[in-house]
């Protein structure tokens, strides 16, 4: 584990965004020479050839975040929902003081006023509990409604401002799941979209709902013994036809963000370049294979972290540990609202 441990200056964690989306730092690494330089995001156009494929994770963030009462005690309570069954039973993670017994309600208030009773009906590993939830509707309908977005704790915010609500979302994002956002997106406006298609930059969409098998933090010292969260992806069949066509015209797939790498990995264990969908604990590390994916655009990633173990196996450790040492150096800054790599 210490080959993945770093220390990160606590002023280098970015707690808020930039002002513009593409106005991040972009550090390149290139892997056959170890030669490393600095760049805008807003040069990707340029660092791309025509005919490579960025290929985009368009999940949305959920506002998967719950803040309630334990009805038996008054006491407060605060939840963050991973997923539903398929009964429509909630499944989450939470915290409380004392002991949350089977059959006992959490009550949830809407900012209109409206309440949601939440009834614990049983328990899962590593902390997850089932409730039932008391209105009918989906998921996304009912946290819609009583929901916040959830943010990462280095924020140092518990509720989300203004900004949050439109800067930890992609502006690509559409199909509602995940608990944070696949943050290697946040940097891309409509104009540097545009700027990647003029320059013949071909595009693709995965899906992958971001949940705990990405930010769960590694407790053992032994990499093989770390169990992943399943989480659900999906590559459709116009974004397999692309990719094929990328390789055809010997174009370069270039995965933004490791949820996207990790889809196309993924759905390459499944049954090679098709549509697949499916849920997936696929855990990248060194050292790995790499079926599919030829450029990786990344964010700077959590100390000890499953992302970091997975940059790692791409570009190689040394490379990577030189490279963090160097955007240290740099005064880049790290994490969700961060610059990229």
């Amino acid at each position: 584990m210490s080959a993945y441990d770093y220390t990160l200056p606590e002023h280098l964690i970015a707690k808020q965004p930039l002002a513009e989306r593409d106005a991040s730092r972009l550090l390149v690494l290139y892997r056959q020479t170890g030669e490393i330089a600095h760049h805008s995001i807003r040069d990707l156009p340029d660092l791309l050839a025509a005919g490579d494929c960025l290929v985009f994770n368009n999940t949305r963030v959920l506002p998967a975040r719950l803040f309630g009462t334990r009805a038996a005690t008054g006491g407060k309570w605060e939840g963050l929902y991973l997923t539903s069954d398929p009964q429509g039973h909630w499944k989450l993670i939470g915290q409380t003081r004392g002991y949350l017994k089977n059959d006992e309600t959490v009550l949830v208030q809407s900012a209109a006023g409206e309440e949601l009773s939440l009834k614990l009906i049983g328990r899962e590993p590593d902390g997850i509990f089932v409730f039932e939830p008391s209105l009918s509707g989906t998921a996304v309908e009912l946290l819609a409604r009583f929901g916040t977005l959830p943010l990462p704790p280095y924020f140092d915010r518990q509720t989300p401002d203004a900004n949050d609500w439109e800067r930890y979302q992609t502006v690509f994002a559409s199909q509602p799941g995940s608990v944070a956002a696949p943050t290697a997106g946040l940097h891309f406006t409509p104009e540097l979209l545009a700027a990647c298609q003029a320059k013949g930059i071909t595009r693709a969409e995965v899906t992958l709902h971001v949940g705990l098998g990405t930010f769960r933090p590694v407790a053992v010292e032994n990499l093989a013994e770390h169990q992943m969260h399943s989480e659900w992806c999906e590559l459709p069949a116009a974004a397999a036809c692309e990719i094929e066509a990328t390789q055809a015209r010997n174009g370069r797939v270039v995965a933004v963000g490791t949820t996207s790498l990790r889809t196309l990995e993924s759905a390459m264990i499944h049954g090679g370049l098709q549509a697949w969908s499916g849920e997936t604990r696929l855990f990248v590390r060194p050292p790995y294979s790499f079926q599919i994916v030829n450029a990786l655009l990344t964010n700077f990633h959590l100390p000890k972290s499953t992302l970091l173990m997975l940059v790692s196996a791409f570009a190689g450790a040394d490379l990577i540990r030189e490279a963090y040492r160097i955007a240290i150096e740099q005064r880049y800054r790290f994490f969700s609202y961060g610059d990229a790599m």
